[in-house]
Order: structure tokens, then sequence, then C-alpha cells
């Protein structure tokens, strides 16, 4: 079978991965943690998964429900590292949503024009109108942590941008739109196994791109500039949540509930909520646990 990007994830496994990180991937064994720091050793239950988030299922049609009645807007920023779980998360979030109310913004590569405009320009045509609830797929972060690691910005851009997305961010919820910004985090040995399951799935190659091959030799370059964006960005009225996504499931779990837990909505059932695992959702701080 023909491998993505000519095998270079498997190459990099098997020539410039560090030792520990290679013999980690090696020893993985189906539903353990291979993160040592990770807080849990095995991958939460299947059957206490769903049964949560079958009743998350419900809270979120509630949410929608309510956000429609009311006029409530609802941003939610997805970022984190690369094969942190993203798209996974933000499918069990969406899945039994109204999809006239509840859209996905994933965008591509700036079109010339665009990469012409003012930075964040291009994300305001996707802003959620009343009664709305946007998720954006990555976002206007790309320039703090990507753009940065790969040069694809000068530092003058990037200063600039640090310095207006606070600001901008400060619009957004001063016209009434709730602002959620979520951080996916994941440990490297855990990140590069995913990225091999890919590599070798015919069904999820298509995840995979030419940035993630590149990228896997730069996980230093990049947890400096992900640190650096959460402290000049985390700020009082759009703080950042991570949440730690060695366990998918987990982290499913604890995003959905964290939103809902933030929103004032009708009906809302606190047991369905749960508690919100403070092992695997925080601040900043816990960036570096």
């Amino acid at each position: 079978m023909d491998l993505p990007f000519d095998g270079g994830i498997s190459r990099y496994c098997a020539e410039s991965a560090p030792d520990d990180l290679r013999k980690a991937v090696k020893s993985a064994q189906k539903g353990k943690i291979i993160n040592t720091s990770y807080p849990y050793d095995k991958r939460w239950k299947r059957h206490a998964y769903e049964e949560a988030l079958a009743a998350l299922q419900i809270e979120l049609v509630r949410m929608q429900s309510w956000a429609r009645d009311t006029g409530q807007r609802i941003a939610i920023v997805f970022e984190g590292r690369d094969a942190a779980g993203k798209g996974g998360t933000i499918k069990r979030f969406r899945e039994n949503l109204n999809p006239r109310g509840a859209k996905v913004v994933a965008l591509s590569k700036p079109t010339d024009v665009e990469a012409a405009q003012w930075y964040f320009q291009r994300y305001i045509a996707h802003l959620p109108a009343k009664g709305e609830v946007t998720i954006f797929d990555r976002s206007w972060y790309n320039r703090g942590v990507v753009e940065h690691v790969f040069g694809f910005c000068t530092p003058e851009q990037r200063e600039r941008w640090f310095a207006q997305a606070p600001e901008f961010e400060d619009m957004l919820v001063k016209e009434g739109i709730k602002v959620f910004k979520i951080w996916l985090n994941v440990g490297r040995a855990t990140q590069l196994k995913r990225f091999l399951d890919r590599e070798s799935d015919p069904l999820k190659q298509w995840k995979l791109s030419w940035i993630d091959v590149e990228g896997l030799g730069k996980w230093d370059q990049y947890t400096d500039a992900i640190g650096e964006t959460l402290e000049r960005t985390h700020t009082d009225h759009a703080p950042w949540t991570i949440v730690r996504s060695d366990d998918k499931r987990r982290a499913r779990v604890q995003v959905i509930r964290h939103v809902l837990s933030q929103l004032d909505y009708t009906h809302k059932d606190p047991q369905a909520l749960a508690t919100i695992d403070s092992q695997i959702v925080g601040g900043p701080d816990l960036w570096n646990a």
C-alpha cells in the first residue's frame, strides 16, 4: 500500500524520533494511555463514555433550542496540537444539532485576495447570527502558532496580531457573542501514534498534510509558540480552556460539559453535566501539566 507523503511519518519514527518516543510508541497497548504524565493510565470504558455522551446530546439540543429562542450567539474556537482530536470532538458536539443553526467553519489557505485583507476579515463573515452556534475548526490563532513555526508570517505581523487578537475578541463579547476558546493538548508519543495510525488507514489518510509530516521535528518550536500564544491571549473576557486529550473519550465529554456549564439554557439537567474533571480541563496552568 502506498503511504502518503512517501511514508514520511513512518520514516520519522524509524530514523529521527528520540529513542524514548520511539519506544513509547512501539510498546503501546490497546486501551492504554502512553503519555506517562496523563492522570489516567487507561482509556475510559466505552459503556460509561457512551452513556455520558448520550445524555449530553440531549443537553446540546436543549441548548440550541434556547439559543434559537433567545437569539443568543455562540462561537466556539477549537485549536490544539495536530492529532489532538479536534475533528472528533467537533463531530460529537454537532452531530445531533440542527445544521441550519449550527455550522462548522474550517477555512483553507487564504486566497491572494484574503491574504491582502486585514487578518481577521475573512473570519468575520462566519461569525454567528442571532440564534446560531458557530464552531471554528482552527481559527485566527493560526498566526500565533502554525504560521510562526513555519515562517508564513513575519515577526512584525505576529506582534501586530498579538496586539489585535484580544481587542477583536473583546469586541465580539461586547457585541453579545458567547466566545469559547478550547485548546486540545496531547502528549508527543500519543500524537506520533495517532499519525502512524492515520498513515496506515486509507480512510484516514486524508487527514494528513505535509505540515503534519514536517511538524513532527518541530515539537519544541510548537511548544514555545503555543505557550506564548496562550499566555498573551488568555483574557478575562475570552479565556482559554485547556483540555488534555490523550484519551479522546474523556476529552470529548469534558469539552461538551464545560461549554454547557457556562450557558444558562432552559431545562438544564445538572446530573447530565456531572462534574468537570479538573485533571482534564482547566486554564493555561494545565498546559504544562
